[in-house]
This record gives structure tokens, C-alpha cells and sequence, in this order.
């Protein structure tokens, strides 16, 4: 791959599999799984991380990359701050897609659903799992809001001391949580030579999940 006078060049085929129909089980969930224990199982960085887009109250989306923590029969779980700019998008639109790319496997994933709040429970029980450091650092951060190296610096110390002083017990904020993400529709693409990828797509339908596949 190259950039030449403002053009990207990339050459490289698809040729690590196939999806065909007699590959796909009832629900995504059987296959999302295999999907993300085979890119553990090949050693991929990160393999866990996905973007999340949210939109806020003037229909401008926005995008990131968080780590999931969480893939079962509800649905996928991350952490975050809740008053960060997604955490307001969703409480404004509970409306979400996901991504999942394995580049090495030429796999991606695509989910749209439906976010909301864990318990808090859930959450407490996924913040005292953290190392101190994250756990100082989530508390301390005001996410996405403006603010300086130095002023960030002063509340983690701040904070630093008064844990270990005893004055301040580390636990989870009102603040910062966990979201479940319920998918309506999830979306699995295996790319193909020439660019005849493979693509299926489920679809929520009466109870159950409709699967077509979609043209490359």
C-alpha cells in the first residue's frame, strides 16, 4: 500500500476464508463467538476492541474505539463514563452500531442495537476487578470534557494520595459504569478474492433472527 499524490494505492486480495450458508447457526451469537475466540486463539492485539458510534441530538454521529468486556446470550458489555460526549449521546439516543475488525482474519463485524445501563451490581463487580491505577484513573478523568496536562495530573495525584492515606475508599463513582448493547441486527463480512466478499446478515424478526445475504 502506498499514498502518491493524495491517493491511497492497495493491491493486497482477500484469501483468508469463506462464509457460506451451511456455516451459519440459528442465532449470531454461536458464530460472534467463534468469530472472537479464533482472533484470542491466532494471538490478534486488541482483538476485543470495537468502534462505537452514537449520534447526538443534532443527528451528527461520532466515533471511538472501547473495548468490550462482556459477549453473552444479552448481548455485548463495555465500560465507560457515563458523562463522557457517548454517554450523553445515549442517554439522548440509546441507539448504537458497533464494529469488530480482525484485519489479520479479513473479518469484521457489524452490530446495531440498542444500549442501556447494567446493573449496578455488574458494574461495581467490573470495577473492583480493575488494577488500582485504571480504577484511579476512571474516577479522576472527566471524560471528554476540555482540560489540561497539568490539571489532570493534580487530580490522579490528589486522588493517589488520599487512597493511600486511608482517606479516600477507591470505589466505583456514580459516574462510570457498564452498558449492554442488545443487537437488532449483526452483520458478519468475510473478505474474498476480488472483493466478492461474503456477507450474512441477522435480522431480529418475530422472536427469531432472519438471515439473507448481502451483495458484496
Amino acid at each position: 500500500m502506498a499514498l502518491e499524490n493524495g491517493k491511497i494505492y492497495d493491491q493486497r486480495d482477500y484469501d483468508s476464508g469463506t462464509l457460506g450458508e451451511s456455516d451459519l447457526p440459528a442465532s449470531p451469537r454461536a458464530l460472534f463467538e467463534s468469530w472472537l475466540s479464533e482472533a484470542f486463539d491466532h494471538g490478534l492485539r486488541d482483538p476485543n476492541a470495537m468502534v462505537i458510534s452514537t449520534v447526538d441530538d443534532r443527528g451528527i454521529p461520532s466515533s471511538r474505539v472501547v473495548l468490550a468486556r462482556g459477549a453473552d446470550e444479552r448481548g455485548i458489555v463495555f465500560y465507560t463514563n457515563y458523562e463522557s460526549r457517548k454517554g450523553r449521546e445515549i442517554a439522548q439516543n440509546p441507539r448504537v452500531s458497533l464494529l469488530f475488525h480482525w484485519r489479520e482474519l479479513d473479518r469484521v463485524v457489524r452490530i446495531e442495537g440498542r444500549a442501556a445501563r447494567v446493573s449496578e451490581e455488574e458494574s461495581d463487580a467490573y470495577f473492583d476487578s480493575r488494577h488500582p491505577l485504571s480504577r484511579i484513573g476512571s474516577t479522576a478523568s472527566p471524560q471528554s470534557s476540555v482540560i489540561t496536562k497539568d490539571e489532570l495530573a493534580a487530580r490522579i495525584t490528589a486522588l493517589t494520595a488520599g487512597v493511600e492515606s486511608g482517606e479516600i475508599e477507591l470505589t466505583r463513582p456514580a459516574h462510570w459504569g457498564g452498558y449492554l448493547v442488545v443487537p437488532d441486527e449483526v452483520e458478519f463480512w468475510q473478505g474474498r478474492p476480488s472483493r466478492l466478499h461474503d456477507r450474512f446478515r441477522y435480522r431480529r424478526d418475530a422472536g427469531s433472527w432472519r438471515i439473507d445475504r448481502l451483495a458484496p
